[in-house]
């Protein structure tokens, strides 16, 4: 009576199906988004900083630029573009071309160094989507990372837009999926039609400014510091950036173990059972309501104790690793004892 017991009991068990298992994983990876990692706590830090980071930038790039073109001048140059039809010499401005002169090394016919003098040229855009790659003169789509990164909140908020679309398509091909996400996003931004956010900030950081074209076909010579102080400021960005990329990423790795799990469990119970151990209390209940065999079944247990390793990752101390190895060691002597 006891075995046909368990056999209905086993029968009554309900089996994990594709459906199934892809709504536990995108319950996991809420949670996981949720959690107050390093990874996590790093981008909102950073992202905290972002708007007196540009401010202060902002600050100092107008300085630079009102030392060259001061404000009595801009005034006579919109005096004469007013007046006179066939001049356009004046318009407002977001990105300018900054240099100093520095020293550069090169090398002569003998292959020997020599240190000459140098000017030392770089491009700063204070658009939403200015170029945050400090060896990179020009912006490009690639920098709506940025604006991806600050407002990410405000953009997956929306339908069929995903601020992490360039993380989780890292080293694809161009694709539709790809495409159809990031022009969401730029147009949500008002990046397709100056509007939006991009509006805002362009309207935040623009100056008037005298010459012609692209960056009023000029560049405004500064100090070194000043110079330096405008290159960490692009560092800074970055940084933030790769903040937002870290978190993402470490939140990708673990759902790819997730993703292999869940594909070797047979019942649905062991896919909450995942969930569980991993912090997201959620019931069977709840998946089957709100509605491929894999190559190894996992311990939902130790699947999770391994997902949890895989996060708040730091670089040991030299002490530590010393630590570590002496525990090590001790222990080995003691085994052998």
């Amino acid at each position: 009576m006891q075995n046909k017991n368990t056999e209905r009991g086993k029968m009554t068990r309900i089996r994990a199906n594709q459906e199934y298992r892809n709504k536990v994983a995108n319950r996991i990876k809420q949670h996981l988004l949720q959690e107050d990692t390093h990874e996590k706590q790093t981008y909102d830090q950073l992202k905290g900083d972002q708007i007196q980071l540009n401010d202060d930038a902002w600050n100092m790039a107008e300085k630079i630029v009102r030392r060259t073109y001061t404000d009595e001048d801009v005034k006579k140059a919109w005096y004469l573009q007013n007046k006179f039809e066939n001049v356009s010499t004046i318009a407002k401005d977001s990105c300018f071309h900054f240099h100093y002169m520095g020293k550069k090394e090169t090398r002569d016919y003998d292959d020997n160094l020599k240190i000459e003098d140098a000017t030392i040229e770089k491009h700063f855009d204070f658009r939403l989507n200015g170029s945050i790659d400090s060896e990179n003169n020009y912006s490009g789509n690639k920098d709506w990372a940025y604006g991806y990164a600050l407002y990410r909140d405000e953009i997956n908020a929306q339908e069929d837009c995903n601020a992490d679309i360039l993380i989780e398509q890292e080293g694809k091909d161009n694709n539709p999926h790809l495409t159809k996400y990031t022009d969401n996003n730029i147009k949500y931004l008002g990046g397709h039609t100056d509007s939006g956010y991009s509006k805002q900030w362009k309207e935040k950081y623009q100056l008037d400014l005298i010459g012609r074209d692209y960056c009023r076909d000029r560049s405004i010579a500064c100090t070194e510091d000043e110079f330096m102080f405008l290159m960490d400021w692009k560092r800074q960005k970055g940084l933030f950036v790769r903040a937002h990329e870290n978190w993402i990423k470490s939140v990708l790795n673990q759902m790819k173990e997730i993703k292999i799990g869940l594909k070797g469990y047979k019942y649905l119970d062991e896919c909450i059972e995942l969930a569980n151990e991993l912090g997201c209390n959620i019931t069977d209940a709840e998946i089957v309501r709100t509605n491929s065999t894999g190559l190894t079944i996992y311990n939902p247990k130790n699947l999770a104790d391994r997902i949890k390793g895989m996060k708040n990752k730091r670089e040991k101390t030299r002490a530590e690793k010393i630590a570590e190895r002496i525990l090590y060691e001790k222990q080995q002597a003691e085994s052998i004892n």
